[in-house]
């Protein structure tokens, strides 16, 4: 937020232009700020709040969590497919903007966790979401549906706020040809297109041996 007050009449006014699973995504990233005794306002007759707002279960690690949603994404419980017509050959099932609204919310998790947590915890729960969409884009039908032709790039991953999180964790963690290769690879399978910007935030969180391994890969791809 910059400070400046948001006009809620044009925000509701674009609110109602968004689609389903855009909303979905909202909804996940609200879910996030509120504090459980809000819940109840926030949800009002819409949803039942179950079980004491004082007492909440003991929340999940992110690496726990990361490690559930990969499970049961990998089991097809976000799989809903539709039959496809001239009609709804652009739309998206429910499972499938479910999948996208949770994918969102554990990106934004590791960003912020990438600020307090061990980096090394930080990168394992990053690398467990990059494999599942490296999974989808192998064309395997069996995580979430596409009523077209559909990959990781359909879901709207925030890579400007992933990558450079995940690049500082990794400077931490990593040797510089290790680095090297995983940044690369990271790169090519998901923004190629905007390589030499990464690149950038890489060298940007890297150390010096890590920077001249940098050097050298950019070098040999020339």
């Amino acid at each position: 937020m910059t400070g400046v007050a948001a006009d809620l009449t044009a925000l509701r006014r674009l609110l109602g232009t968004l689609s389903r699973d855009e909303l979905l995504i909202v909804a996940e990233r609200a879910l996030e700020m509120v504090p459980n005794a809000e819940l109840p306002s926030l949800l009002g007759n819409l949803v039942q709040v179950e079980g004491s707002v004082e007492a909440p279960p003991r929340a999940s690690t992110l690496l726990e969590e990361a490690r559930v949603f990969h499970a049961i994404s990998m089991s097809g419980g976000f799989y809903d497919s539709f039959d496809v017509n001239a009609r709804n050959c652009t739309q998206q099932s429910g499972g499938t903007g479910a999948f996208t609204a949770k994918f969102d919310r554990l990106i934004a998790r590791c960003v912020r966790e990438a600020d307090t947590r061990p980096h090394q915890t930080v990168c394992e729960a990053l690398e467990i979401l990059f494999g599942l969409l490296r999974h989808i884009d192998e064309g395997r039908d069996d995580v979430i549906f596409f009523a077209d032709e559909g990959g990781s790039w359909n879901l709207g991953v925030d890579w400007p706020r992933a990558l450079p999180a995940y690049f500082r964790c990794l400077a931490e963690t990593t040797t510089a040809e290790e680095f090297t290769r995983t940044v690369d690879q990271v790169i090519t399978d998901f923004v190629e297109h905007d390589r030499g910007r990464y690149l950038s935030e890489a060298w940007r969180v890297a150390t010096a041996a890590q920077q001249a391994s940098l050097s050298a890969l950019a070098a040999a791809k020339k």
